[in-house]
């Protein structure tokens, strides 16, 4: 089983994006140490107090030059924000700074109406699901220089290293994007860190819907990968208290309360109490929103999981109390799955 990690470059407590962005970069350049397949970076909009990932785009230039083989890339650019053409120009930009290993992951989200409608972009599209297939078409086509002679975009040329292009991946937490990315042919990552409650359908989903895809960069069978939260520590019981800062992250998100993430004492007394370590087994329709425990325990967690939709990768996303835990987190877990 392969392992990932997507970086939303969060913000020191009483810190800046510089700080934010030079533990991404530290973050990145570990992973790739570790044994890591690929490190992506996320596109969040108007909460810089917390999140400094907003322009995958930028960063991910830098990580070209600080990083030499892992793979990097968006997890994901939202699409619904941007001319396609553009957005495939940036991605074209990165694969000659970092020739054969990036990827474009290409996602969709509406942040709050403030930030959506300084990005320019219209809520009320008729159709979101075509027109997000019809976007992710376009980028694909100007990546793989795939319109036919005769198209309006025929001459159009983006930049390229002449070595492999960026692989485009699919990115969504609901069955929808799964249905696009199935009808498309292109690989899959589901966000069950987001909705973990349909991770299993949406996966059924794309494969029922996958056809060989006629695209350049496409696959001919369906290829999977889920992207959780979890947080991993010598002891079961001290990964559980670590995961008290991605549960009542969540909790605030439920209650529309945004700001720096909480200290594990501050999360922990918001929570009424230290969650309880993920027990060794799941049930079969059982898929927590986020996941802790020791290398071995968190590992056999992840393969459990993965066996579950068929995934051939696990991308790990985690909330923690501080960059050298989240450091920590991903060497022990490098070790519980085995990595080089």
């Amino acid at each position: 089983m392969d392992i990932s990690a997507v970086d939303l470059s969060p913000v020191p407590s009483d810190g800046t994006a510089s700080e934010a962005y030079a533990d991404t970069i530290d973050a990145a350049q570990q992973a790739e140490r570790l044994g890591f397949n690929r490190f992506w970076v996320a596109e969040h909009h108007g909460r810089a107090d917390s999140l400094a990932g907003t322009t995958p785009e930028v960063l991910l230039g830098h990580l070209a030059a600080e990083t030499e083989s892992i793979r990097l890339g968006s997890g994901a650019v939202l699409l619904n924000h941007y001319s396609p053409f553009k957005v495939a120009e940036q991605f074209g930009a990165l694969d000659a700074l970092a020739p054969g290993r990036i990827d474009a992951g290409l996602g969709r989200a509406n942040g709050s109406p403030a930030a959506d409608r300084a990005l320019g972009t219209d809520r009320h599209v008729e159709n979101p699901d075509e027109d997000h297939a019809e976007r992710i078409e376009a980028v694909v086509n100007h990546l793989y220089d795939e319109y036919p002679s005769e198209h309006p975009y025929a001459d159009l040329e983006i930049p390229r290293s002449g070595e492999a292009e960026p692989m485009p991946w699919v990115l969504g937490s609901s069955p929808a994007s799964a249905e696009i990315a199935g009808q498309l042919g292109l690989p899959y990552c589901f966000a069950a860190f987001i909705r973990p409650q349909f991770a299993t359908h949406s996966v059924e989903t794309y494969r029922d819907t996958f056809r060989p895809s006629a695209l350049a960069g496409g696959v001919d069978d369906p290829r999977v990968m889920v992207a959780v939260n979890a947080v991993c520590a010598e002891t079961n019981e001290t990964a559980a208290r670590r995961r008290a800062v991605a549960e009542a992250i969540y909790k605030r998100m439920q209650r529309g309360v945004r700001g720096t993430r909480p200290t594990i004492e501050e999360a922990i007394d918001e929570l009424g109490g230290v969650p309880e370590p993920t027990p060794a087994t799941l049930d079969a329709d059982e898929w927590p929103r986020s996941l802790s425990g020791s290398p071995e325990r968190l590992a056999a967690l992840l393969e459990q999981l993965a066996d579950r939709v068929g995934a051939d990768e696990v991308m790990i996303q985690h909330s923690h109390e501080s960059h050298d835990h989240a450091l920590r987190s991903h060497e022990l877990l490098a070790e519980g799955v085995g990595l080089a």
